[in-house]
């Protein structure tokens, strides 16, 4: 009898571990996903930079830096991006991107604030589509980062409470990183308004 209750709590501590070990993978696995959703919505910002500033090309002659910087910055916006889809959480590759995509949304705050002194520019109507689907993608990106960042909340809460953190040392479980965004003045989407 006594070896009957053993085996019970043998089985029991099996599937508890198993439960635990379930939990951490769907853990993870949610927050790649979520990370799926801030690739599709960047990578939508960062193809419609180029069109944008093609756009401002023709009016802005003079303003040959700024347009090169944004491309610039957009460049290094999609390696960041690509570092960061190769490891989702990983510390180095958030930082990196968050790093990447702040220099471009400076980049394209001084295009836009540019952009003022060219009543052209500001009435044609390619440049105000362009500027409207650019300010609905941030607004995307936001609520996607936001859903990223509660997933790796909820799995780094997972993985760090006992006994999910016996499990998750034991199975190399590594902490996920948030995208973070470093200042306040940096959490506001760039006012791309042409009227």
């Amino acid at each position: 009898m006594s070896l009957l209750i053993f085996l019970a709590i043998v089985v029991g501590l099996g599937f508890f571990f198993i439960g635990l070990y379930n939990g951490l993978v769907t853990g993870r696995n949610s927050y790649k996903n979520a990370f799926a959703q801030i690739d599709v919505q960047l990578t939508r910002r960062y193809d419609l930079i180029p069109n944008l500033v093609e756009t401002a090309k023709a009016y802005m002659q003079h303003e040959r830096e700024t347009l090169e910087a944004v491309i610039q910055a957009r460049n290094s916006a999609v390696s960041g991006l690509s570092a960061a889809k190769a490891n989702p959480g990983d510390a180095e590759a958030m930082q990196q991107l968050a790093g990447a995509d702040n220099a471009l949304t400076q980049t394209l705050g001084r295009l836009f604030a540019l952009s003022e002194a060219y009543p052209d520019l500001k009435a044609n109507q390619n440049m105000m589509q362009l500027s409207e689907e650019l300010t609905s993608t941030e607004n995307k990106v936001a609520f996607a980062r936001q859903a990223y960042n509660d997933a790796v909340m909820s799995y780094n809460n997972r993985r760090e409470q006992f006994p999910g953190s016996l499990v998750a040392n034991m199975f190399s479980f590594l902490p996920a990183e948030s995208l973070k965004i470093e200042s306040e003045s940096k959490r506001e989407v760039p006012k791309v308004s042409f009227s």
